[in-house]
């Protein structure tokens, strides 16, 4: 199949902005230029008007199962993405038979519909021809800890480190982009620096990434860089900080600091100001996580623990009355995880607590109980930025564009559904921030470079064909806060490997997505 793009501009994160045809031929870009309309087609696509940009690879991506699902393929595509790196935060399917996954992030990743064992391989393999984006998988450092330690708080042996070594060395053969952690999360928080970096040794063999939740953000950055710092030299693996957010003074601070190290490190980001998670992570003791969700669910229907749990949380919130005045106002239901309190969903605890006539408090421990601690949670921070700040930090050396997206609850958090588009519509067409081709590079470009997909993330000849036209003028997020899961305007045209996958904004019956594996040493600049 040859397929000509005619009239468009091209935009390049290297080569700039240009008038210029494109020829496609079955899966890859062949020609450039002149020479591209001079030879015979299938098929014309006119980009008169239309920016002719490289399909956004989103760098951190929670649409693991979900990805198989039509509706989330039309809002990332709206939005101009075309491939995700899921496996994130330390806690996905494989290695293992997915079912801790399923327990503990289906909230936020869902249950797989096919995969039930057989390793990185086989769930590469679920991807195949199956979905219209393609999918790239870091190996969930978590998920290998349970599948060796179970829910066990303590160091592993060192039999047990060899065979979690073992399966960080399978999962690369066959075919992960590199290693995920999640340091807020259990098992993750159980571990220490050491532990993460022997699992991290084979990934540097390979020139492969260490993506990390770290163990804290805002604030307490520092500290957390710090250990990733370590974690990096000790291993001598590039290292990468999933959602980032803090102060843009801190973050070049942090950034600086890693550069002096001889770490090298990237990030990426959402431009929102509030996060996303479970509500447990936010609320409940690691410990009592830990047990799993059934076990933590009927110790939270025993009412007489909730003010032991009360003591603990208010600890760890410190002694800032005002910080622990606030905090129900800034947890918005984004998730019940239950038909019986779906009402609750887009309120904030405190409004939901008043609409109960409870305790904000111990309405999130009855929410959890309820939903077998499947309720998430959208989090709003406590001194939110500017969207000048957000432009200075995407600014700063190795940003790159990621979603964080999950698409589950009545009132999900809008960076699912808009993220991208908004990049291109904040920064690009609203407040010039940025240029188109400074944008390809923050969407696409920088994340292809650092996961090793070599063939991906540009518009060259050569390259595997993932094309997003973009309408420049007219290219805006819809998803609010208040409306989540309205689609992006301004993409309705693109293309994954050569193939029209979405077309006058609609869905086409070609499911060209493939798993993405590192073409080249994944990692560098």
């Amino acid at each position: 199949m040859i397929t000509l793009i005619a009239g468009g501009q091209i935009v390049d994160p290297i080569d700039g902005q240009h008038e210029s045809d494109v020829l496609i031929e079955d899966e890859r870009i062949v020609a450039i230029g002149p020479q591209a309309g001079s030879r015979p087609s299938d098929k014309i696509i006119d980009a008169e008007g239309l920016l002719i940009m490289p399909g956004g690879i989103d760098a951190h991506s929670h649409a693991d199962a979900r990805i198989l699902d039509d509706d989330v393929q039309l809002a990332l595509l709206r939005s101009g993405v075309t491939t995700v790196i899921t496996g994130q935060d330390g806690v996905s399917y494989a290695p293992g038979d997915g079912r801790y996954a399923t327990d503990y992030f289906g909230p936020l990743l869902g249950a797989h519909p096919t995969y039930a064992g057989g390793g990185v391989g086989a769930l590469l393999e679920t991807w195949d021809g199956t979905t219209r984006l393609n999918v790239g998988y870091l190996l969930p450092a978590g998920t290998i800890r349970y599948e060796v330690l179970g829910r066990e708080s303590r160091r592993p042996s060192r039999d047990e480190l060899k065979s979690m070594i073992t399966m960080v060395e399978t999962g690369l053969t066959e075919g992960a982009v590199g290693l995920s952690s999640g340091l807020d999360y259990v098992p993750g928080s159980f571990t220490d620096p050491a532990e993460l970096a022997a699992l991290c040794a084979p990934v540097a063999a390979v020139g492969g990434l260490y993506v990390s939740h770290i163990r804290g953000y805002e604030e307490n950055s520092a500290t957390a860089v710090d250990e990733l710092i370590t974690i990096c030299r000790a291993a001598g693996v590039k290292g990468h900080i999933s959602h980032f957010h803090a102060r843009p003074d801190l973050m070049a601070e942090l950034l600086e600091r890693a550069r002096r190290a001889d770490v090298d490190l990237s990030w990426d980001a959402y431009p929102y100001f509030a996060g996303f998670s479970l509500l447990s992570m936010a609320l409940l003791p690691r410990d009592l996580v830990a047990r799993g969700n059934a076990e933590a669910a009927q110790i939270l229907r025993d009412h007489s623990q909730w003010p032991t749990l009360q003591a603990e949380f208010e600890a760890r919130m410190g002694a800032d009355t005002n910080l622990r005045s606030g905090w129900a106002d800034r947890l918005r239901l984004a998730g019940a995880g239950n038909p019986a309190n779906a009402d609750l969903e887009g309120l904030t605890l405190a409004e939901a607590g008043l609409r109960r006539g409870l305790d904000p408090l111990h309405l999130a421990y009855q929410v959890l109980a309820e939903s077998y601690l499947a309720a998430t949670t959208v989090m709003i921070i406590p001194k939110p930025r500017t969207d000048d700040d957000l432009a200075r930090q995407f600014s700063l050396s190795g940003a790159c564009s990621g979603s964080d997206g999950i698409f589950f609850g009545g009132a999900p958090h809008p960076r699912a559904y808009g993220c991208a588009a908004r990049m291109y519509s904040l920064f690009g067409r609203e407040r010039g921030d940025f240029s188109w081709p400074e944008l390809a590079g923050l969407s696409a470009h920088n994340a292809a470079v650092r996961y090793g997909l070599a063939d991906h993330g540009r518009v060259r000849v050569g390259g595997i064909a993932d094309l997003a036209l973009v309408d420049p003028s007219a290219v805006r997020d819809r998803a609010t806060f208040e409306d989540p899961k309205q689609l992006s305007e301004g993409i309705d045209q693109v293309l994954v490997r050569g193939t029209v996958v979405l077309s006058g904004g609609r869905l086409t019956d070609r499911l060209a997505g493939r798993p993405v594996r590192p073409s080249q040493a994944p990692g560098g600049r």
